[in-house]
């Protein structure tokens, strides 16, 4: 199969004139279009599941609705902080091209529109971001996250089908039927050869947006809806971790490894180096959470119609 020539942009909007100023012309990129759904659609289904008592084992959320609308901002801004320093630690400082870029440069760490964000940087601040907001308003950091994990499926989806369109973090090359030539006019390098070469490749970015996005939420809503997790502190968080992790891990086996990051020891990526820590936290933290009793129901009646509603 050949890879769609998609743009990268949804729409332009054209230069225009406002008082003194010239705007533009604007890009809106399918990319950041994923991060605003993600963001949006997370924080509309974190709202659902603080409104559903039940799954709370009949009492009150860790968090209000008020609560969650002043979280997003805190969240959004971990995402795209962390994201970007992320990137910068984890795939720019450790080559010796890249470093030198910073030292002639350094708001190259500011310029996210040059390319490069990472999921475990923007994780890592995400958790900063949960860690501040659960001192500053006296909630349980576990709790909170739990509440957070079953929304970030939702993000890595949309994220995922972004990179897809972009036609970056191409798979390495196979013979299945479904391998695709990721090479087109915007693909191709200097002088005239393609980046991503003329033989098929594993769509990984759509492997991805499949267990990282559908499955995990899918598993993640059992847990929180059926299995009733969400009175275990810790334990959809360390679930989310586990699953994100081996998920990442597996995935990597069938994804191009970053460019200059080919030959780590033993074989390893980037991507797998960052994601056993993961693994080996949720574990953790599903260990200790189901050695918990499990707390008893609350019985109550709800005081207004529709306080019992579903996410």
């Amino acid at each position: 199969m050949i890879f769609p020539n998609f743009d990268p942009a949804l729409f332009t909007i054209p230069q225009f004139h406002l008082a003194s100023l010239t705007i533009g012309p604007l890009l809106i990129r399918w990319y950041a279009l994923a991060y605003i759904a993600g963001i949006l659609l997370g924080w509309r289904y974190a709202t659902g599941l603080a409104r559903n008592t039940r799954i709370w084992g009949g009492g009150q959320a860790t968090a209000t609705p008020l609560q969650i609308d002043d979280l997003i901002l805190w969240i959004t801004l971990g995402v795209i902080v962390g994201g970007r320093l992320g990137y910068v630690l984890f795939y720019m400082m450790p080559l010796e091209q890249e470093r030198a870029l910073l030292a002639r440069d350094w708001t190259e760490v500011f310029k996210t529109w040059h390319g490069g964000m990472s999921f475990h940087g923007g994780f890592l601040g995400v958790c900063v971001a949960i860690i501040g907001y659960s001192w500053a308003n006296r909630i349980s950091v576990l709790r909170l996250g739990d509440l957070v994990a079953p929304c970030v499926p939702i993000g890595l989806f949309f994220g995922r089908i972004a990179n897809f369109i972009n036609g970056e973090l191409w798979g390495r090359e196979t013979g299945l039927p479904w391998g695709m030539v990721f090479c087109n006019d915007r693909l191709r390098g200097e002088p005239g050869g393609c980046l991503a070469g003329e033989y098929p490749r594993h769509p990984s970015q759509l492997y991805e947006a499949a267990l990282e996005g559908v499955v995990i939420f899918l598993i993640l809503r059992i847990a929180t809806h059926h299995v009733t997790w969400l009175r275990r502190k810790g334990a959809v968080t360390g679930l989310f971790l586990v699953l994100y992790g081996i998920f990442r891990i597996l995935i990597e086996n069938t994804r191009q490894p970053d460019a200059g990051l080919a030959n780590l020891p033993l074989g390893l990526t980037m991507g797998i180096i960052l994601s056993v820590p993961m693994v080996l936290a949720g574990l953790v933290l599903l260990v200790i959470a189901l050695r918990e009793p499990l707390p008893p129901v609350v019985v109550t009646e709800p005081t207004t119609p529709g306080a019992h509603e579903p996410a």
